[in-house]
């Protein structure tokens, strides 16, 4: 969506804050390539707008999570380099492969997978070995590294696959000085040098994330991958906040008033009545609620800007709306209700209402859900 929206609720999506952000880590690691990540429909922003964006501004890599997030990009006209990385037996790795995307490769059963779809497809399927360096999600294990090498290598020269990649994750890379960051640096570089003694030739090596590209530049090596840092959040309450790291916040959440009314002291407020209004006062209804993505977590905590006031929701945040105190002010039905955006008006950031749920400010962003229409603006500066 780019012209209007409902007056219920909107997501306004920055995309010229979105490609300075881009250019920045650009800036951070400028021997590297930059991927942007474009996963969960860009963390909750708009996979394609947000993907040509951050090509406009200089990536030259797109990365999802799965291969059917990957296949959309491509469907939708973006060339280049995708990569995808989460699979599960029976993916599709032909339309993967007919689609030249890289392949992300845990073990063997996924590059066994690749090579069959290869074989179907008459093409080499581009692959990237990923490294289980400590964080102990996806990847090989170490010991399990020769054998992943050595049949990538018999596939690759049956013409089966090319590797184009080798790869790694970090697990505390937003802690600064957390040991686990230089010994996982440590194994994969000793992965790395046996799969290159063995004869991989990869195009790219990688393991830096957001926090790494913004903190640790030993790691950058050929790629760094860029998620959340693209839309102007911040990886880690330690790291600093947006400005402090040299980002804007791209998305602004925002409401209407729905209904302001004047209530008595002692009225519940919500389900449960966990708010009780301590004196005679005026409450209004904000249209949103865990439906839309708005965390039940942050009943009672979670902040909005109202005529130009900080409030609090009152009470529990329900499915499609949550109440706030105004404490006797009277704004009119339909003044925007800001939840957060960049906090240049004062207005809360994705960080605040990360705090008041006890989550993280990836959570807050990429939970916004399908009916909140996302407007594209600025986009006459992007480019």
């Amino acid at each position: 969506m780019t012209e209007t929206a409902p007056a219920r609720a909107r997501a306004e999506i920055d995309l010229a804050a979105l490609q300075a952000n881009v250019r920045a880590l650009r800036a951070q690691a400028p021997t590297a390539a930059l991927m942007a990540v474009v996963k969960s429909d860009a963390y909750g922003h708009g996979a394609l707008p947000c993907a040509r964006a951050a090509l406009d501004a200089g990536a030259t890599w797109l990365g999802t999570a799965t291969p059917e997030e990957a296949l959309a990009l491509r469907a939708a006209g973006l060339s280049g380099r995708i990569m995808c990385w989460l699979w599960t037996p029976g993916g599709p790795w032909r339309a993967a492969v007919e689609a030249d995307l890289d392949l992300g490769i845990s073990g063997l059963w996924s590059l066994r997978e690749a090579v069959e779809a290869a074989r179907a497809s008459g093409r080499a399927a581009r692959v990237q070995l990923k490294a289980d360096t400590g964080l102990g999600r996806n990847g090989c294990q170490p010991a399990d590294w020769p054998e992943l090498v050595a049949e990538a290598l018999r596939a690759e020269a049956e013409g089966l696959v090319k590797v184009t990649g080798l790869w790694s994750h970090f697990a505390c890379a937003d802690e600064p000085g957390h040991p686990s960051v230089q010994a996982q640096l440590g194994c994969f570089r000793e992965m790395l040098a046996y799969a290159e003694g063995q004869g991989v030739r990869p195009e790219v090596r990688h393991i830096a994330n957001s926090p790494a590209t913004l903190t640790l530049p030993e790691s950058h090596f050929d790629l760094v991958r860029t998620g959340i840092a693209v839309y102007g959040v911040s990886p880690g309450p330690e790291l600093g906040t947006p400005a402090d790291l040299g980002l804007r916040p791209v998305m602004t959440l925002s409401a209407s008033l729905a209904l302001v009314k004047h209530v008595p002291a002692g009225h519940g407020v919500s389900y449960g009545h966990h708010y009780v209004t301590a004196g005679d006062t005026t409450l209004g209804l904000v249209p949103v609620g865990y439906a839309d993505g708005i965390p039940r977590h942050a009943s009672g905590t979670g902040p909005v800007l109202i005529a130009g006031k900080w409030r609090t929701v009152a009470g529990r945040v329900a499915m499609d709306q949550f109440a706030v105190d105004l404490g006797g002010d009277e704004p009119p039905v339909g003044e925007r209700v800001v939840l957060f955006g960049p906090g240049d008006h004062g207005e809360p950031t994705a960080e605040d209402w990360a705090k008041a749920a006890g989550t993280i400010a990836y959570e807050i962003v990429t939970r916004i859900g399908t009916r909140v229409p996302r407007v594209y603006v600025n986009t006459e500066q992007a480019g």
